[in-house]
């Protein structure tokens, strides 16, 4: 079996970061001989795993899905032995043979880039890192959305780890009016009779229009959201495609092995936030099996399934998604849950 090469797609830099802590530390085991590699170096009081407790507060502060230009800024600055994506690379190929990859037996080379925070700049970076190493004779062979999300309540909390099922574009479809919004046939018809011209306003001898029939056993037209009261209608039912991307179940089943603890189920992608109890609950009625939310994870299964390589989304909660509540978010909590999942799934 050839060499698997594998592509992880974060947001943000701080992400990619706690992603590469786990990934390129060495075995801690007690039996464990190998030496330390001389650019593994020792981690610091502050920062065991992850960003520091400031870096981290700055993530809070500015946005726990996007943090500032400053921020990432920082990672830099306070950071300068955060892995790049070469540095993960080699310690992979350096641990491939002692340390046999738990996601393939095989030796196995590790990328981790950070594209840019909504479905857009997901999907754009993603399939530009494809391309390029399709270019340079180094293809990925499998492709995996990682970061930090929030979770649904009672699905999953605060701290948890998740693997997605699915990725669903959860707002990629048509507003549409809910039950109580929508004109029944009485109101539709006088509506569409006050939109009439008078009669002075029709010219001289023009007869007053026919109103069209409907063919012969032709139902009433209703918009099926409209008709249900959901007040959305998804691309499927426009007939435009799909807002659905699978996971591949053989990558799934190797991340499950790997990470006993992790909830399965959906998780969402959208473009923004929810910061209301109310879109929550709205959410949660059309997705059931929806477990967090976030916001690339969707644009990045697309850029997979286009180039035909497997995904899956691993997700770590940071927050409960409903009301914005910045005292309920975790983001260190969850990046070090972050750090362990790597460590686990690929370190």
């Amino acid at each position: 079996m050839t060499a698997t090469r594998l592509l992880i797609v974060t947001a943000v830099e701080p992400e990619a970061a706690a992603l590469r802590a786990g990934i390129t530390q060495p075995p801690t085991t007690a039996t464990s001989s190998a030496p330390r590699p001389a650019h593994a170096k020792a981690p610091s009081a502050t920062h065991p795993e992850a960003p520091s407790v400031t870096h981290l507060e700055a993530v809070s502060a500015t946005h726990p899905e996007a943090p500032s230009v400053t921020h990432l800024e920082a990672v830099s600055a306070t950071h300068p032995e955060a892995p790049s994506v070469t540095h993960a690379e080699a310690v992979s190929a350096t641990h491939a043979e002692a340390e046999p990859s738990t996601l393939t037996e095989a030796p196995r080379v590790v990328h981790v880039e950070a594209v840019g925070v909504g479905p857009a700049a997901a999907a754009a970076g993603t399939a530009r890192l494809i391309a390029l190493a399709e270019a340079r004779g180094e293809p990925y062979t499998a492709v995996i959305s990682a970061g930090i999300a929030g979770g649904f309540v009672g699905q999953a909390e605060v701290g948890a780890t998740v693997l997605g099922t699915r990725s669903i574009a959860a707002d990629l479809g048509a507003e549409a009016p809910n039950q109580a919004e929508a004109p029944n046939d009485a109101e539709a018809a006088n509506q569409a009779e006050a939109a009439r011209p008078p009669e002075a306003a029709r010219p001289a001898g023009q007869a007053e229009a026919a109103r069209p029939a409907r063919p012969t056993g032709q139902a009433e037209s209703t918009e099926p959201s409209a008709a249900s009261g959901r007040g959305f209608i998804p691309i499927e039912e426009l007939g435009f495609g799909s807002s659905v991307v699978a996971a591949d179940a053989a990558l799934l089943k190797m991340l499950s092995s790997a990470l006993p603890y992790a909830v399965v189920g959906d998780v969402l992608t959208l473009a923004t936030v929810t910061g209301t109890a109310a879109t929550a609950a709205a959410l949660q009625a059309r997705f059931p099996d929806a477990v967090a939310e976030a916001m690339e994870g969707y644009g990045v299964a697309i850029a997979a399934q286009a180039a035909g390589l497997p995904f899956v989304e691993l997700r770590t909660i940071s927050n409960p998604i409903g009301p914005r509540d910045r005292a309920a978010w975790r983001v260190r909590e969850a990046f070090s849950a972050l750090t362990e999942a790597a460590r686990k799934a690929c370190g």
